[in-house]
């Protein structure tokens, strides 16, 4: 097999590369003057199984745009079967319409990515799993929570930890973490009593003395985490940390998870960290590498990927 490196996140490229002990091919992406993009594959991939390593995080159009130019040039050069690997799929949360006139992102991404000529797609943490039904082609959504898991098994003692979702809407998220470490589950739930009054934060379950792990798919602003640490402290809580998959990070987001009451926020390097979230005390970077690597290693050998999570 072969693997490909568009320039969203080449570090984790090299790292899936020293993962599988393979080079990754020589490919030439590079921009013309009016930023149209350019590709050339400086290697032989004809007959070849293909897996292009691509998150398609900030900035998204660029990076997609990439991948679609790289997966016609594959095509074009006779590569037998092309596997995106998307370890970030951006547009994800526009996975419905939220209001009249909106469109489904999501839906329309997953078409380009197909008819550009992808034949499978293996992603991590789909901010919502349905999007998988988007793709009319073969489609693995990797679960984090293994990696989250063997980290925090290392650094807490489990029995006095609690699981918590931030909100409601990832409670089914939580749960499963939860259960892998047998802690029990709380649950942060926010209401606004009122127009122009501060949102309420009611927290349901028991967290008096317990380290709290916040589990989340994307951290964007860090504003719903930082909120979530400051309500449970505020009930008690011996610490809070935040665990989750994907870094977006925009705006001022690390500044304001620097100077946050939170323990620590652990991210995967799912998407490119920048020199900021790298230097923040309150930030760790974990890598999915591993992970993503034995998923392309059985993938192209036609073992199941579904047995990596059992």
């Amino acid at each position: 097999m072969k693997l490909v490196s568009g320039n969203s996140n080449r570090t984790l490229s090299e790292a899936i590369a020293d993962y599988l002990d393979l080079e990754l091919t020589r490919t030439s992406v590079k921009r013309f003057a009016d930023q149209e993009i350019f590709v050339e594959i400086q290697e032989n991939v004809r007959g070849e199984d293909v897996f292009v390593i691509q998150p398609t995080s900030y900035p998204a159009n660029d990076n997609l745009m990439e991948l679609l130019i790289i997966t016609d040039a594959l095509r074009r050069s006779s590569a037998k079967r092309i596997t995106a690997v998307l370890p970030y799929f951006g547009y994800a949360r526009q996975d419905r319409r939220s209001s009249g006139r909106t469109p489904i992102s999501a839906k329309l991404v997953a078409n380009l990515i197909t008819n550009a000529g992808v034949d499978r797609v293996l992603t991590l943490d789909l901010h919502a799993g349905q999007i998988q039904g988007f793709f009319d082609i073969p489609t693995d959504n990797l679960f984090g929570a293994p990696v989250l898991v063997r980290d925090i098994k290392e650094r807490y003692a489990v029995e006095n930890v609690t699981v918590v979702s931030p909100d409601v809407g990832g409670v089914v998220r939580a749960r499963a973490l939860a259960k892998r470490i047998d802690a029990p589950l709380a649950i942060v739930d926010k209401r606004r009593e009122r127009a122009g009054e501060s949102e309420v934060m009611n927290i349901i379950g028991s967290v008096e003395g317990r380290d709290c792990i916040l589990v989340d798919d994307i951290v964007d602003s860090g504003g719903t985490l930082c909120n979530a640490a400051d309500a449970l402290l505020n009930k008690g809580a011996a610490s809070v940390t935040a665990y989750a998959t994907h870094g977006v990070l925009s705006g001022g987001a690390v500044a304001r998870i620097t100077a946050s009451r939170l323990k620590e926020m652990v991210i995967t390097d799912s998407i490119q960290p920048t020199s900021a979230v790298l230097e923040s005390p309150r930030l760790r970077v974990i890598s999915i590498a591993p992970l993503m690597g034995e998923a392309i290693a059985r993938t192209a050998s036609e073992q199941s990927v579904s047995s990596l999570f059992d």
